[in-house]
């Protein structure tokens, strides 16, 4: 049996399949699944040692796709059209996963019925069409097409990164198990944003409670200039990564952590998946279909929203909830996760 998963998203969404993945193997061990992802975000996946192949395709967006990736997404239809699926389950909400579905040639093809637009085109190429996922978080709306298709058990099990796969990082020294935090703070959605200020207050104020703290960011210039900047003057207590690690290595130091503090981004469910007790912002994300899985954690989120204030989104570029969690709700939040953490034998 070869079963195809796609699901052509962002490095953080990978994550959120891997419950499905892990049941999957659970239930045809002899089975072979491939992972049809974006190309640039299949390393997070590492930590998942139930894949047996991972494809790739380019970014969708306009302007940063080249010749190059115009062949390599032509070798990955090709690669998938000329193997033999059984079933194929498109997770991404998208057309460009589809094409790949239908590619295979499986049997059994699924997706939602909300992933299909308007027309009529696709419905037609798909043997199973969901009306919805089941509940409401992101794990388990992924979660209902493979459950419905493969008859996977009801409830679907935490987010998977084995700590086999994980890579030691000695960019701080020694570090002594559950002695630091991991702080990160950014994000390429502005609306997800918190204030520089208000992270560097955290810090000086976690510091009384946490021995060392990690400033994790991405290899862009941005967030490797914006961690740097909020370490400066906080002494040797505090490094940043500055951009170096892997997704095994961060893993890695997560695995090891009191606790993460930080913004809804992969970094987060990544600390998730390693039973890192989290501490995540949420002020345009909704916490309840994006907030960890499975995981130890404190949602830090504003009551609700005020009168005329723009629906909670993802997309947004202003941060007006973001921006009504003070540092005071997020340091006590820190101090009660450090206490939650099961540390190893």
């Amino acid at each position: 049996m070869r079963i195809l998963f796609t699901k052509l998203r962002h490095i953080g969404d990978n994550l959120l399949i891997t419950p499905a993945i892990v049941a999957t193997r659970r239930k045809f061990p002899n089975a072979e699944i491939w992972v049809a992802v974006r190309r640039g975000t299949s390393e997070i996946l590492a930590g998942c040692p139930e894949i047996d192949r991972i494809v790739t395709t380019a970014r969708p967006e306009e302007g940063r796709r080249t010749w190059k990736d115009f062949r390599g997404d032509l070798a990955t239809l090709a690669e998938i059209a000329t193997t033999r699926f059984d079933y194929a389950l498109e997770l991404g909400d998208n057309d460009r996963g589809r094409i790949l579905s239908l590619a295979s040639g499986a049997t059994v093809r699924a997706t939602r019925q909300s992933d299909l637009g308007p027309g009529k085109f696709w419905r037609g190429r798909f043997t199973h069409v969901l009306k919805d996922g089941g509940g409401t978080h992101q794990v388990e709306v992924d979660y209902g097409i493979p459950r419905v298709a493969l008859g996977l058990p009801e409830t679907p099990p935490a987010l998977r990164f084995d700590p086999a796969a994980t890579q030691p990082w000695d960019g701080a020294g020694n570090l002594e198990e559950g002695s630091f935090a991991v702080l990160h703070a950014a994000t390429r959605w502005p609306g997800k944003a918190w204030p520089p200020e208000r992270w560097r207050e955290v810090l000086r104020a976690v510091l009384a409670f946490t021995p060392r703290v990690i400033v994790s960011c991405g290899p862009s210039t941005r967030e490797i200039a914006e961690a740097k900047a909020l370490c400066e003057g906080l002494g040797s207590r505090v490094v940043t990564t500055g951009g170096t690690t892997s997704w095994r290595q961060l893993a890695w130091i997560l695995g090891r952590a009191a606790y993460y503090v930080g913004v809804d981004t992969a970094a987060m469910h990544l600390a998730s998946a390693m039973q890192c007790p989290v501490v995540c912002l949420f002020g345009t994300s909704i916490p309840g279909q994006f907030g960890p899985w499975k995981s130890p954690h404190i949602m830090v989120a504003p009551a609700g929203r005020k009168p005329g204030e723009e629906p909670e989104s993802p997309g947004l570029r202003d941060n007006p909830r973001m921006l009504r969690i003070t540092v005071d709700e997020v340091v006590a939040a820190c101090s009660s996760a450090r206490k939650m953490r099961v540390r190893n034998p």
